[in-house]
């Protein structure tokens, strides 16, 4: 009997000890080349690439696009999806309504600034799902610059 339980014991340990590996903190997905230039971030289930405008400036609207994948980068559809984005830069707040915009992304606009302090919050909200966050510094990361939107059509 003791015999049948240690492959499973050996089994179960392994498997608490891979976990923490699956799992992608900030520091290590800031290292990582996102698809269309912008910052990733999990969200629970997903990954999260927020993509700002690139001289982007307080004083009119600008782009805001999320794409939306799972763990091994594959596109999820955001078709019925609802979300919004809230942009903290300094003392200015402003916020974003995110609609679906192609396959697997949100777009929305809002009137930012990137600046070493901003910070945005998205939140999206999947059909038949739950909401799921994730909270970027978009004037902090290190892995390359922020592509333009625009040109992400």
């Amino acid at each position: 009997m003791k015999s049948a339980l240690l492959p499973a014991a050996v089994a179960a340990a392994l498997a608490l000890v891979t976990l923490p590996a699956l799992a992608h903190d900030d520091a290590y997905l800031d290292k990582q080349k996102a698809p269309n230039g912008g910052q990733l971030r999990m969200a629970g289930p997903l990954h999260y690439e927020l993509v700002t405008e690139k001289g982007a400036l307080a004083s009119k609207a600008s782009a805001i696009v999320v794409y939306v994948t799972d763990h091994a980068g594959a596109t999820i559809a955001t078709k019925g999806a609802t979300g919004g984005a809230t942009i903290l830069a300094g003392k200015t707040r402003s916020t974003a309504a995110l609609v679906p915009d192609g396959e697997s992304r949100m777009r929305g606009t809002a009137r930012y600034a990137l600046a070493q302090d901003t910070k945005i919050v998205v939140s999206i909200t999947l059909p038949g799902a739950g909401p799921e966050q994730a909270r970027f510094t978009p004037g902090v990361v290190t892995s390359g610059a922020h592509a333009d939107p625009q040109q992400r059509r």
